[in-house]
């Protein structure tokens, strides 16, 4: 899988939000179940980690604030739950151990569903849906059809990451170079260092919106079953918790609204 994005340190934000209970009439039974909170939410507060350096999905603002899809999606379930939503920005890389610490309750941060994270964490149903496309300088001449003798660009421990590393790295005298954060993969594209960048769609046309000249998408998007959801840990309830209340918004139209109003889609 927001997510425009320089390297940034660990760090610990928090935004909180708490919603009350909506009263219903007595006689609608059907809307009361639409609008009840999953079991064991209400009330409680539940700890959400998010990466806060991967624009539109998450990035940090300014003054400190988190914001972007994966935060208005957190916010969106935590008020079907009627839950107090608290949110940390934390690390990519360390954003997986440190569920499995229990430093946080759940992952929102545009987190692709992959067999290697499955063996760790558990995932919600998803979320969003994913394509990878290039990006380059559009004066240059690369042909996604015929890749050789090139520096390309991606984030580790990504899914674009991995695909350069299966079937680019150490082949036809390609390199492969993975960043921390998709921001310096774009530095290094920018600055002619890198070639061609891999990248989920949506974080490269964010990129794109701030550097409109010379560069842009070369080819078809490659769609590779990328689906994004919530990671939590093994076995904990809060899956279908999260589950139910992603049913809600997704069937109410607000996950369709957030969409439209982060990524214009």
């Amino acid at each position: 899988m927001s997510n425009s994005r320089l390297l940034w340190s660990s760090m610990t934000v928090t935004a909180a939000l708490m919603l009350g209970a909506c009263s219903q009439p007595a006689n609608d039974a059907a809307d009361t179940n639409a609008d009840a909170p999953a079991a064991g939410t209400a009330g409680k507060t539940i700890r959400i980690a998010t990466e806060g350096a991967y624009p539109p999905f998450n990035y940090t603002n300014a003054d400190g604030s988190l914001a972007g899809f994966d935060i208005d999606v957190a916010n969106a379930l935590c008020k079907q739950m009627q839950a107090k939503c608290e949110i940390v920005a934390q690390d990519w890389d360390g954003i997986i151990p440190g569920l499995l610490a229990q430093k946080y309750d759940a992952v929102i941060a545009g987190m692709s569903i992959t067999a290697e994270r499955q063996e760790k964490v558990d995932f919600s149903e998803p979320y969003f849906a994913n394509t990878m496309v290039w990006l380059t300088d559009t004066k240059g001449s690369f042909d996604p059809k015929v890749i050789k003798n090139l520096t390309l660009g991606g984030q580790r421990s990504t899914t674009p990451g991995a695909y350069l590393q299966d079937n680019y790295e150490g082949k036809d005298g390609n390199t492969v170079k993975l960043y921390d954060n998709y921001d310096n993969a774009y530095l290094d594209l920018k600055s002619g260092r890198s070639d061609v960048v891999l990248a989920e769609k949506v974080s490269a046309k964010s990129w794109l919106a701030d550097n409109p000249e010379g560069f842009g998408i070369v080819g078809d998007e490659i769609d590779n079953d990328d689906n994004i959801a919530i990671a939590v840990r093994k076995g904990d309830a809060i899956k279908e918790d999260f589950n139910k209340a992603l049913s809600e918004i997704r069937s109410n139209g607000e996950l369709a609204r957030l969409e439209q109003q982060n990524f214009g889609q």
